[in-house]
């Protein structure tokens, strides 16, 4: 129990690390008129790169070939995407349009596929 404790905690740095570089890539590509699905979607990748390196680093075993073991975390991390990008979503429908808005609906996303995310990298990206 103290070992997935300790990966969650672990798990959870790297997803703000994540959370950062999502966050910006997304506000440079609404910079270049990209628009938010495009940014998210773009965003979405450079958040699953970082997040990939430092987990398989940081929070969890790496076992599998580089190339592989980024191919099933990108699908691993896709199924809670999809409950990031519904909460993404909802969020700039909901709310007034602001500067931060983007930021709020990409942290608030974040949180909802957090959960899902670790259990996908536990179980079926790092085995561990």
């Amino acid at each position: 129990m103290a070992r997935t404790a300790t990966q969650f905690l672990r798990f959870a740095v790297a997803g703000i690390v994540g959370l950062l570089a999502d966050i910006t890539v997304l506000y440079g590509a609404l910079f270049l008129h990209s628009g938010p699905y495009l940014g998210r979607l773009l965003s979405f990748l450079a958040a699953v790169w970082c997040t990939w390196r430092l987990n398989r680093r940081y929070a969890f075993v790496a076992t599998a070939s580089p190339w592989s073991e980024w191919w099933r975390y990108l699908m691993a991390m896709s199924v809670g995407a999809l409950l990031n990008l519904g909460v993404y979503t909802v969020t700039l429908r909901l709310l007034p349009e602001a500067l931060w808005l983007p930021a709020l609906a990409v942290a608030l996303g974040s949180l909802a596929g957090m959960l899902l995310n670790f259990l996908s990298a536990k179980r079926f990206v790092f085995s561990s």
